[in-house]
């Protein structure tokens, strides 16, 4: 039986210095080649969280403009290997994202934020953190213990009525209606993001 469960999307989150160091090509390979399953399951060929999801290198803690791309050209070589578990399109009304997440996340790892109106995150934890000179996770190298993947949003977004929800505790799908087409009566064309 498949479950579905709303996500709280935040918009106060208030560290400063999260996403303050980057991940670069060589560090990330390096990362990986040592990595166990968990790292692979999370950062591996066609997660959402993989730098290299879109074809080349990308920080995903920098915010990347998904809905500028078509996700047909951006991930036609994953697709045509079968690897994507990520999709994103537009209707009249909504932006979407869907994707599976990595089994490694559990169910109660995955947050959703909204920074300033700009850019939508979603990220998490999949490994505790020991004890550490820094008290949260995101300000230092985050990749060891985390997860994150930073998507601007477009000029129409309305921010402030995105939807995510889980449903089988790995199929997240994000719903940002455009602020000049939505109404409360009007939906995509699959529909809105809540759960059934």
């Amino acid at each position: 039986m498949s479950t579905c469960r709303q996500l709280d999307v935040k918009t106060d989150d208030h560290a400063p210095k999260k996403w303050s160091i980057s991940l670069n090509d060589e560090v990330f390979k390096q990362f990986l080649s040592q990595g166990g399953p968990a790292v692979h399951g999370v950062f591996g060929d066609g997660s959402l969280f993989s730098p290299f999801l879109f074809g080349k290198f990308f920080d995903p803690s920098d915010a990347f403009p998904l809905w500028d791309f078509d996700s047909d050209a951006l991930l036609s070589k994953l697709r045509s290997c079968g690897q994507s578990t990520v999709d994103w399109f537009q209707t009249d009304n909504d932006y979407v994202l869907k994707s599976e997440i990595p089994a490694a996340l559990g169910e109660n790892s995955v947050q959703i934020y909204t920074d300033n109106g700009k850019v939508v995150e979603i990220s998490g934890q999949w490994k505790s953190q020991r004890e550490s000179k820094t008290k949260d996770w995101r300000c230092g190298h985050w990749w060891e213990h985390g997860y994150v993947r930073r998507l601007e949003l477009p000029d129409d977004a309305d921010w402030r009525k995105l939807e995510a929800k889980l449903s089988s505790e790995k199929n997240l799908e994000i719903r940002i209606p455009k602020a000049n087409l939505h109404s409360d009566t009007v939906q995509g064309k699959n529909g809105a993001a809540g759960c059934s």
